[in-house]
């Protein structure tokens, strides 16, 4: 699925224009970008949380060569998905 299939059923299901279901979708995912931008978590009850982490710098492979390389320090995005959100997906 992608943002327009969201727009699309937000159009189809709440009954506001495209574009304007288009534009929440965008504003939406813009707030989570900059609250995870700046190391906060975004909890959504019932959904899940997503949360920010720090990689410190660690030793990785080149798996063609075998060289070693350095891997630098980086923040990386993680979810861990709600019980109510596992069930659901398992039923």
């Amino acid at each position: 699925m992608r943002k327009a299939d969201i727009a699309n059923e937000i159009f189809k299901q709440v009954g506001i224009p495209k574009n304007e279901a288009a534009d929440i979708v965008e504003h939406v995912l813009n707030l989570l970008k900059s609250v995870l931008q700046k190391g906060e978590s975004v909890k959504i009850a019932g959904f899940g949380n997503f949360v920010v982490r720090n990689k410190g710098p660690r030793k990785g492979r080149n798996p063609r060569t075998g060289e070693e390389i350095g891997i630098t320090p980086r923040r990386v995005v993680t979810f861990r998905p709600s019980q109510v959100f596992k069930k659901y997906v398992n039923s």
